[in-house]
């Protein structure tokens, strides 16, 4: 555990996503704050809200965030002055939330806070960029239930997933489903420079033939995408560009649409754009498919929770020992060491 503060000094940002809620996000959070002081100097914001002292969703009490003295702070007005905490305002943002404006601030003092900060990632981004200008050393992004999209590289540079027995009952069942959160997210790379040259030059969706011409589609989105696809597909496609959100359907109609997909590389933007069941992606790569990302995701380890909010708990070095044999990242457990 000493080593993760070594590690976090090689990233400017570094965001926090839980697979589901009450996986130790926050828990975590406290604790890279905590180990963090003196070492290193931190901002902090937030996708969603957090740090309230009662779940609005499940009703149950939550750990609250703890910020030492000299941290600076992104949060809505509402949550900065529920902040229980000597406060300094660095900067109006005039980005609104439903909570009010973000307000930048520095900690004069330890103490609590509540962060919320936008919904949108293009503002997030430009909140990161401002706390950045402001000298830090790390900002730390606390991610909400299903932000996965957190973890874009175009948001922070690294990423710590949580995951706990909160996800069911069924310890295989938590692993599973975390093993195949982190094969989305940690998708290889397009490392061609001239293929990658050409995807400014696609909007939406658009096929890369092998004599690199392009052919962009006219469609609004990627979601329905797969008529428009097949019909442009021929035996000289080499890629399939998609500047969006790739699901099930859409892999499944083109396995049934052609069978020269397994000689095409699907390109999509990163990992967190991937919303595809165990079972289909299976059945994709079994078949020949191939899914790469153009910008690559850093997950640098997982943190757990072994303890459930509904009254149920696994054996912590048993999760650990099942998590670390099944993947290839540094797992943690913040609460109980190890």
């Amino acid at each position: 555990m000493k080593n993760l503060i070594q590690m976090l000094k090689k990233y400017n940002s570094l965001s926090i996503i839980g697979m589901d809620k009450n996986v130790g996000k926050t828990t975590t959070l406290n604790y890279i704050l905590n180990e963090a002081r003196g070492k290193i100097t931190l901002g902090l914001t937030s996708i969603g809200r957090d740090g309230e002292e009662i779940d609005l969703v499940t009703s149950t009490e939550k750990p609250r965030i703890y910020v030492k003295k000299g941290s600076l702070i992104a949060t809505a007005k509402n949550c900065f002055l529920n902040s229980d905490i000597t406060k300094e305002i660095l900067d109006n943002t005039s980005i609104n939330t439903p909570m009010g404006e973000v307000i930048i601030f520095k900690a004069l003092s330890d103490g609590y806070v509540e962060l919320a900060g936008p919904s949108s990632n293009n503002y997030l981004k430009e909140i990161c960029e401002k706390l950045k200008q402001l000298g830090l050393d790390l900002v730390i992004v606390d991610g909400a239930l299903s932000r996965k999209t957190l973890a874009s590289p175009g948001i922070t540079d690294a990423t710590i997933l949580c995951t706990g027995a909160g996800l069911s009952r069924d310890i295989n069942k938590v692993v599973d489903k975390t093993l195949h959160t982190v094969n989305l997210l940690s998708l290889d790379n397009e490392k061609n420079k001239e293929v990658l040259s050409l995807l400014k030059s696609i909007l939406k969706v658009g096929v890369i033939y092998k004599d690199n011409t392009i052919k962009n589609l006219n469609i609004p989105t990627a979601l329905d995408s797969s008529k428009e696809i097949l019909e442009n597909l021929n035996e000289n496609s080499k890629y399939i560009v998609i500047k969006g959100v790739v699901v099930d359907k859409l892999l499944e109609d083109i396995m049934k649409g052609t069978d020269i997909y397994s000689e095409i590389t699907f390109l999509v933007e990163d990992g967190t754009k991937l919303f595809l069941s165990k079972e289909v992606l299976y059945r994709f790569i079994k078949s020949g498919g191939n899914i790469k990302v153009i910008n690559p995701i850093k997950i640098i380890g997982i943190s757990i929770n072994p303890k459930s909010p509904y009254g149920y708990e696994f054996d912590k070095n048993n999760f650990l020992d099942i998590l670390r044999k099944n993947i290839n990242l540094p797992v943690f457990d913040v609460i109980g060491g190890g």
